[in-house]
């Protein structure tokens, strides 16, 4: 149905009630007077006659909202002011307000925009404007969730490239209470519910939706006395360099695995007659795997019930005195277990480091070869085998 107006008062009054801008009329003392039904549905149940326009901004703008507003009466223009102000979602947000003096009468007229925060917010230092645009240029750059709530959770700053990775938009939560938000995930709110006692509180979480990973900080905005009045948030998303380390993490793992076999192939335990073992050695051998290589032929001494053992260094260029000092104990421990050891194939550079260490084999037995080894070891269980048993028992 269409309205019909009388006059053109009529219309005009219309078109201040029904504008789509949220405009008022306010004394100079600043209360409000009128406003349209879009100023209303903005600030909320604080729009009612009486009440004071600088009461609508927070507590720490509302100074810088007087002062502006005294301004005003001097002014012949408009005047701007910026500020946060009391949302119908019990919320603070930021606004830019537009205000001008009637040119006769004791009115103001005003309207109110939102405006996209931080940068928004009146200082009297230009530190804190150029802090602002530091802040903003950050969360407009990087992988980073820049938020805010009040002392019960409500979320009042909501920012930051980050969110479109969680498909959010920014400033989409604002006005959401974030305790009922995630009640799901408790550890993340005790970490809010820490700071806002007062500790700043440090914490990884993880988003299965898209697999992505997040380092939190949550640090609390105190007042002069103390109450804290805020909690500022900063999550980065730290997904890229998470799935660096895990893949890290597994090459290092599979390189760990290559290794150890690796390792079992270049130190292969060769039964190569029936109570005799052989251990080619090829390539470097440090203490690190001599160590190895004790347990393993030790291991197989035991399984097999093997007579002898034979240490073949053919393949072995270089020795150092701990290496030479692990053969000599390998010996000693093969005859710990009822077996012989036998060195074969020592070559010339490592016979020369022997000496030189002072190291005595004259307990033990080498030969030139593994051929040589192994027919020591054949010839031995031949005597033993012909020889008369002494006392009901021969040999092992």
């Amino acid at each position: 149905m269409t309205q019909h107006y009388t006059s053109t008062r009529d219309t005009w009054e219309a078109a201040y009630l029904y504008s789509p801008e949220a405009l008022f009329v306010a004394n100079v003392d600043g209360t409000l007077s009128h406003w349209s039904e879009s100023f209303g549905h903005t600030v909320g149940h604080a729009a009612t006659p009486g009440t004071a326009f600088f009461q609508l901004f927070h507590d720490d703008d509302r100074e810088a909202a007087r002062a502006t507003w005294s301004g005003l009466l001097e002014a012949t223009g408009a005047v701007e002011l910026r500020g946060r102000v009391m949302t119908a979602g019990n919320v603070y947000a930021s606004f830019s307000c537009v205000l001008r003096r009637a040119p006769h009468g004791q009115a103001v007229y005003g309207s109110l925009h939102a405006t996209s925060g931080a940068d928004d917010h009146p200082s009297a230092e230009t530190g804190k404007g150029e802090a602002a645009d530091m802040l903003r240029a950050l969360s407009d750059n990087l992988p980073v969730i820049v938020w805010s709530c009040d002392p019960a959770g409500v979320i009042t700053r909501h920012d930051g490239r980050g969110l479109a990775g969680l498909g959010l938009e920014r400033g989409q939560l604002v006005g959401t209470n974030l305790f009922d938000l995630f009640a799901d995930a408790p550890e993340g709110t005790e970490n809010v519910r820490r700071a806002l006692r007062g500790s700043p509180s440090h914490s990884m979480s993880h988003v299965p939706a898209n697999n992505s990973f997040w380092e939190n900080w949550m640090v609390p905005i105190q007042s002069p006395l103390g109450n804290v009045e805020s909690v500022i948030g900063l999550s980065l998303d730290v997904s890229e360099a998470k799935r660096a380390e895990e893949e890290l993490r597994l090459r290092l793992l599979q390189i760990q695995k290559q290794q150890e076999v690796i390792g079992k192939l270049s130190t292969p335990i060769i039964q190569v007659w029936d109570g005799v073992v052989a251990l080619p050695m090829v390539g470097v051998v440090d203490s690190a795997r001599t160590a190895d290589v004790m347990q393993n032929l030790l291991d197989e001494i035991v399984r097999t019930s093997a007579r002898y053992a034979i240490l073949d260094l053919t393949g072995v260029e270089m020795v150092d005195t701990q290496v030479a000092n692990h053969l000599l104990k390998l010996v000693n421990a093969i005859r710990l277990l009822g077996a012989d050891g036998i060195i074969c194939g020592i070559r010339p550079s490592v016979a020369q480091t022997i000496v030189e260490l002072g190291l005595d084999l004259n307990s033990m037995v080498t030969r030139s070869n593994l051929r040589a080894g192994i027919m020591f070891c054949i010839n031995q269980m031949r005597q033993l085998a012909s020889a008369p048993a002494t006392n009901g028992a021969s040999g092992r």
